[in-house]
Formats: C-alpha cells, structure tokens, sequence
C-alpha cells in the first residue's frame, strides 16, 4: 500500500491545477475523459441492470462538469480478492487513460459513477492511486483528492462490515426469539445479497428523483430507459420496493456518526485556502 507521504505529494501536483480546471470550465473546451462503468454479476451484465444507471450518473456528470466521455469500459466481475489482473476492462482503461496528456489533470481522468464501482477494498484502492492516474467519483465531486478518497473507501468498508454485523446479530436474535426463519439457506442468502447489491446500483439515481412519488419516479426512470432490477419497465410498486431496499441498507447510527465527521473533514478541506 503506498505511504501517506505518497499521497502527500501527489496533491499539491495535481489540486492546485484542477481548481483552475473547475474554475474555468465554462471558458474551456470539454477535457477528454474515460468511463468506467463495472456491475456484480454476469446476471446484471446481460439484463443491463445497474449498466444504464451508472452510464446516466456519468452521462450527467461529464455534462455538468464539461468532460468528453472518449472511450468507456465495462466490466463484469464480483470484485471479490480485488486485483487488476481480475480487472481486464480497468486495465485497459488505465492504458487509455495514460495514453491521453492533459495540462492540469496530466493524464486523462477515469470517471466511476460511485467509488464502490472501483473496490470497496482500501488496499485496492491505494493501489489504483499509485498508477498516476486520476480518479473522478461523479457521486463525489470533482474536488476529491487521493487523501479524501482513501478516507471514503475505508468509511465504505467499515460500513460494509457493520451491515453484515447487523444482519447476523438480527438472526441470531429472531431465532432467539423462536421466529422460523424460512428458507434460509446459502441460495437464498446469495439472492438476498444480490437483491442489495442491485438495489445499490441505482441509489445514485434515486437520490435524485427523491422528491418524487413511486408513479412520478418509475415514469422519470422509463423515460431516461433506465431498466428495472430485472431488466423491465419501472412501476410504481418496483420503485417503492428498490426504495425500501435501500432504506432497509442505510447508515444507521454508527454509519451516519462516521459519515458526519467525513462531511466536516471534507468541509474543512474545502474552506482551506488554495495555494
């Protein structure tokens, strides 16, 4: 894993330029950019599921942020054991990225639409950051730096761990309790598990159609041809159901303790003056 002194001195190489770059983004034209899109499951990669939310998060936010999407990957792995060599479509993405200069960001930035679709693995993550590439996380903003994203992908990790803690400690407690618990066995635990994990594809999109009602949302999600879970047309009752997932997979107490002092972190960081 590379050294907090590492990151150190990527930063002030890389942040004092990409202010300007932000800064001037209306007055510049559109920076070369690659898109990295990755799901879970060789299931998902076919039903298109989790793919098309994750290409509208970037589509946005290349737009919003006046980036050219010039080449895009797609992956389809489990992101277990996380190692590049696991990672064909990633690989290939750094190649391109490195074979594109730019004057503030020096290379191509790669662009994820959350960065659990890089790893929700620390050490992975410290990794991609010694390949001298730029990271982008539309769900982040373009003024994360390396420190910051190390810091968001050990919060993802912690909270990773604290929900599979919850959810045992709640079936050890319902089967004290006497409660039968139905069919539990290691399919329906996988599909349980799938069931959150392409429920997280679309928080992002979500998150923006929050103040919709379930009719409203599968009507906005339709028109932007976003797929459902299992690859259809969105409904007032699958939007009710993808939301409850992800209410049901929310930071509780800990999670959103942890995830208050990343946001004063990051508050701090931003109110810094730029060198």
């Amino acid at each position: 894993m590379p050294s907090n002194d590492g990151m150190a001195a990527d930063c002030p190489e890389t942040q004092p330029e990409r202010g300007n770059a932000i800064l001037a983004k209306a007055d510049r034209p559109a920076k070369p950019v690659i898109a990295y899109v990755r799901v879970s499951s060789k299931a998902q990669g076919r039903s298109g599921l989790g793919v098309d939310a994750q290409r509208t998060a970037l589509d946005d936010f290349a737009r919003r942020e006046k980036f050219d999407i010039v080449e895009s990957f797609t992956e389809v792995e489990t992101a277990k054991g996380d190692t590049l060599a696991r990672r064909p479509q990633l690989t290939a993405a750094l190649k391109a990225a490195k074979r594109i200069k730019d004057d503030d960001y020096g290379r191509a930035p790669i662009i994820v639409a959350k960065l659990d679709r890089l790893s929700r693995d620390v050490h992975f993550i410290s990794g991609l950051m010694a390949e001298r590439v730029p990271f982008l996380v539309a769900e982040l903003g373009t003024d994360t730096d390396p420190f910051l994203l190390h810091i968001y992908a050990a919060f993802a990790e912690k909270e990773r761990r604290l929900i599979s803690e919850r959810t045992k400690a709640g079936l050890r407690e319902a089967r004290k309790r006497g409660v039968v618990i139905g069919g539990t066995n290691a399919r329906s635990l996988k599909n349980q598990a799938e069931a959150r994990e392409r429920a997280e594809e679309l928080r992002s999109v979500m998150g923006k159609l929050e103040g919709l009602s379930h009719r409203a949302a599968a009507a906005a999600l339709n028109k932007r041809r976003i797929k459902t879970p299992l690859g259809g047309k969105w409904h007032s009752v699958t939007v009710q159901r993808v939301r409850a997932r992800l209410a049901a997979t929310a930071p509780e107490a800990a999670g959103k303790e942890l995830a208050a002092r990343w946001r004063v972190l990051e508050g701090r960081t931003a109110r810094e003056p730029k060198k």
